[in-house]
């Protein structure tokens, strides 16, 4: 299947302009029409799949753009081992993302537990006071 940019900027719910800098910056594989105009295909959409959990890993595209650099040498034990260290270091964040995650809800659920407390006519007094309570 072929896309349009705008069909593949939709598709992962970004901006024409950004799939346009993915490749001008070399990340993103595109091929072009007959008019000249970039096209993408299921290697892109691949290659975006990486970008995209790359990014929502907190990975800033220099290291981005190191990881694909990588990934076009050829096959090598130092060249795979550093692109393991880029996964390892991206799975890491990914990590500490969820535990971040998991902090910020069981906060969310003390808020919501205080807030039905004291709907249920409980002396909120005897909760301890959470921040944000105005």
């Amino acid at each position: 299947m072929i896309y349009t940019v705008q069909q593949f900027a939709k598709m992962f719910g970004v901006t024409e302009h950004t799939v346009r800098y993915y490749t001008d910056i070399g990340i993103l594989p595109c091929l072009r029409d007959e008019g000249n105009r970039r096209v993408f295909n299921e290697e892109s959409v691949n290659w975006m799949q990486g970008i995209t959990c790359l990014k929502g890993c907190g990975a800033s595209i220099d290291d981005i753009k190191e990881y694909c650099r990588l990934c076009h040498l050829p096959e090598s034990e130092e060249n795979m081992r550093a692109r393991y260290k880029i996964m390892l270091n991206q799975r890491e964040q990914a990590y500490r993302h969820i535990d971040e995650a998991k902090a910020v809800a069981k906060y969310m659920d003390d808020k919501v537990k205080h807030y039905e407390d004291i709907f249920r006519g409980k002396n909120s007094r005897r909760h301890k006071s959470l921040p944000l309570d105005g």
